[in-house]
């Protein structure tokens, strides 16, 4: 296959313009993923919305509940999710044949993840006595929890199998069967909380079976697109189901430290949340509303983050790194002028965004304190949202070439050194307040960022991949 002539970029920010072909590719494959990634943040936002009505120690026991389920799915999930680059590099060496049996290996890996979580939730109890909350959030925490974890293999597996299209970069029939989740989950939940129609009122328990069932039906759904004769002539899907014990160790070789990346970021935010509870109620009050404002900003950038991954994936599988590093200046490039958009909105309308998540009948006082505060505080976000998206872009392509044991250490290296120590220390032993607390966090993403920076200019992943020779693909 010829090699595109494409130049090196000459500047920091990559200003040089990409083909009008190009920005539409990275386009076409990125902008379904950030849709799916929107279900995940509507879905969390109506489930929030239907407990805070139901009572106030649902909605207490949700956030701490949730939260530490999703912890231990999401690490299963960045294991099973790495099939996508397997199946990325499959499809750009031209070895169809090989995807079926990369994605086999992620289907048992998320039966194993299943029976994992399973007995994990087991662990509740004492796990939420360690949290030390009031006996019946606590007891609701134990619910929620356990009805996460039990149906977590499900999500797992959801997230294998929507390799099959998005490593091949057809990230459109991901976006429908998540749009389609979304569809069924929401009134599933809101008849388990509430019981109505045909089912019994369960609360908070309602909220997580509910949620399990939408994910067996999105599990539902990609079965039946992917499992098909066609399907199976040209990828192996069916009759490539053998375990194959080199490429799933692979699989784990490459999966695991890229999913360990995302569950130790995902720890020190919420070991930043709660030492923010430990300076004061307003300050974690604001620092939640501001953190919610930051991740629905974030959903689009998590979402090119994942189309990288997959275009510098099967570049590099058809062994053509130039291509994959115009795909990533493809990506920066649309990713600064989403920033620029972003940054300029909070910075002119901050008071009437956060406006809309200020609880009603606050008083005066408190309510110009938090005011004051989330402004300052959204200027941080203005400041390290820029860093933030670039270390996403980086570290997407680096995850597409196989380079996760990097990104492991990095993050693992820096969450420590720079936000969960020099918060505790500011907190715990020198009093620090909250702008201290989030100003580590700047400090933390834009360390993030120059390490990735560097790795990836240094080129060593151009020569990486995750898929065997091809002498060995036969």
């Amino acid at each position: 296959m010829e090699k595109e002539n494409v130049t090196q970029p000459i500047a920091f920010l990559g200003v040089r313009p990409e083909p009008f072909a190009r920005y539409r590719r990275v386009l076409g494959v990125s902008l379904p993923l950030v849709v799916s990634m929107a279900t995940t943040m509507i879905l969390e936002a109506t489930d929030r919305i239907f407990l805070a009505h139901y009572s106030l120690d649902a909605i207490a026991a949700a956030t701490p509940g949730g939260l530490t389920a999703f912890l231990f799915i999401a690490f299963f999930m960045g294991v099973g999710g790495y099939v996508n680059v397997f199946v990325a590099q499959y499809t750009g060496a031209g070895s169809a044949h090989r995807v079926g049996s990369a994605l086999w290996q992620g289907i048992y890996f998320s039966v194993f993840a299943g029976a994992a979580l399973s007995a994990l939730s087991f662990t509740a109890v004492p796990l939420f006595d360690l949290v030390g909350h009031g006996e019946e959030i606590r007891r609701l925490e134990v619910s929620y929890f356990r009805m996460l974890c039990m149906g977590g293999g499900l999500c797992v597996l959801d997230a294998t199998l929507s390799c099959f299209y998005s490593g091949r970069g057809l990230t459109r029939p991901v976006m429908l069967v998540h749009v389609a989740g979304m569809l069924l989950n929401i009134p599933l939940n809101y008849a388990l909380i509430y019981g109505r129609w045909i089912f019994p009122e369960m609360g908070i328990a309602g909220a997580g079976l509910g949620t399990v069932i939408s994910w067996g039906a999105i599990a539902l759904l990609f079965t039946g697109l992917i499992f098909t004769r066609a399907n199976d002539r040209r990828y192996g899907v069916i009759g490539k189901r053998r375990f194959e014990a080199e490429l799933f160790r692979r699989l784990l070789r490459f999966g695991v430290p890229g999913s360990l990346q995302m569950t130790m970021d995902l720890f020190a935010f919420t070991f930043f949340v709660l030492m923010v509870g430990r300076i004061g109620s307003v300050e974690l009050a604001v620092t939640n509303i501001v953190l919610t404002i930051n991740n629905l900003a974030f959903m689009p950038i998590m979402g090119f983050s994942m189309g990288t991954s997959t275009l510098v994936g099967q570049a590099l599988g058809r062994s053509d790194p130039e291509a994959a590093l115009a795909d990533v200046r493809a990506s920066l490039h649309l990713i600064y002028l989403y920033i620029l958009f972003t940054a300029l909105f909070y910075l002119i309308w901050p008071e009437w965004t956060l406006s809309l998540f200020y609880a009603r009948n606050l008083p005066a006082g408190e309510l110009e304190r938090m005011s004051e505060m989330g402004v300052v505080l959204l200027r941080f976000v203005v400041f390290y949202i820029f860093f933030d998206a670039q270390y996403m872009i980086y570290t997407g392509a680096l995850r597409g070439a196989g380079d996760t044991r990097f990104i492991m250490w990095t993050v693992g290296g820096l969450s420590v050194l720079t936000m969960i120590l020099p918060i505790h220390i500011g907190v715990f032993f020198l009093g620090r307040g909250v702008y201290f607390a989030w100003g580590c966090v700047t400090f933390f993403i834009v360390s993030l960022f120059t390490a990735a920076f560097i790795r990836f200019h240094q080129g060593r992943w151009r020569s990486m991949r995750v898929i065997e020779p091809a002498e060995k693909r036969l």
